[in-house]
């Protein structure tokens, strides 16, 4: 049963469904304990509102804080704790997403630690990489994107305009890299509360029967939607290299 909480994550991460907030066991209130009486209730007695504890499920109740303050071995404590085993080369890259990240926001949750871990070590190889985005829009100027990518070590870059900040970007990205594919969902949803939110899009291309996922988490949702597309593509290249069963719906 410990392994039921960090399953649950997974299987929301590599789907792109978030977990409702109010669903029994696994949702994030689950073991959230709002009014005073209550508060008071589970600090004398946690059974008096809990029908097991959060440990039987795979959920510590240790609240760690993470932020900018936070050392390498704080977030190593932490991302064991939700299920994950990374190596020390692992750690490195998730790391400094993490301080970079951190420099942004005033905490971060387990949310934005798994975004940060499926954008340094989940995805597949790279053939394009984002080197920059720069993008023009407003209520008086037409929506234009400004894009350099690394494309197996050759940069290319370009501007283009489009219906909107995001259109643009995704319509400089396919001349850049010559894509066929076709878009078939795009999703954004916030990982965490908050102006200061991270953003996670999710967006599923289809090439040639193939179909890929693609994801990416930024605080700028623009930005986020740049890295769900590259993110895609690569892995769209690499299912081009390693055929799989292809699916029929999603």
């Amino acid at each position: 049963t410990k392994r039921i909480y960090p399953t649950s994550r997974l299987v929301s991460m590599i789907t792109g469904i978030l977990v409702q907030p109010n669903r029994a066991i696994v949702g994030a209130n689950a073991f959230a304990h709002e009014a005073g009486i209550h508060q008071d209730g589970v600090l004398k007695n946690p059974m008096t509102y809990e029908i097991m504890k959060p440990e039987t499920i795979g959920l510590s109740k240790n609240n760690l804080v993470l932020g900018k303050h936070s050392g390498r071995h704080a977030l190593n404590s932490h991302i064991q704790e939700m299920g994950y085993n990374l190596s020390k080369e692992e750690l490195d890259k998730v790391f400094q997403k993490f301080k970079s990240l951190a420099d942004k926001k005033k905490s971060i949750q387990d949310e934005d630690i798994e975004a940060l871990i499926n954008e340094g070590i989940l995805r597949s190889s790279e053939v394009f990489s984002l080197e920059y985005i720069h993008v023009l829009s407003g209520n008086t100027v037409f929506p234009t994107a400004s894009v350099q990518l690394n494309i197996n070590g050759r940069k290319a870059q370009g501007a283009t305009e489009g219906n909107g900040p995001i259109d643009a970007v995704y319509n400089i990205i396919s001349k850049l890299t010559n894509t066929k594919s076709e878009l078939l969902r795009f999703t954004i949803s916030a990982l965490t509360e908050g102006t200061d939110a991270q953003g996670e899009v999710t967006v599923r291309l289809q090439e040639d029967g193939i179909i890929a996922l693609g994801k990416g988490a930024d605080p700028d949702i623009i930005t986020a939607s740049a890295l769900a597309y590259i993110n895609g593509l690569n892995r769209l290249e690499y299912l081009k290299e390693h055929p799989v069963v292809k699916l029929e719906k999603l």
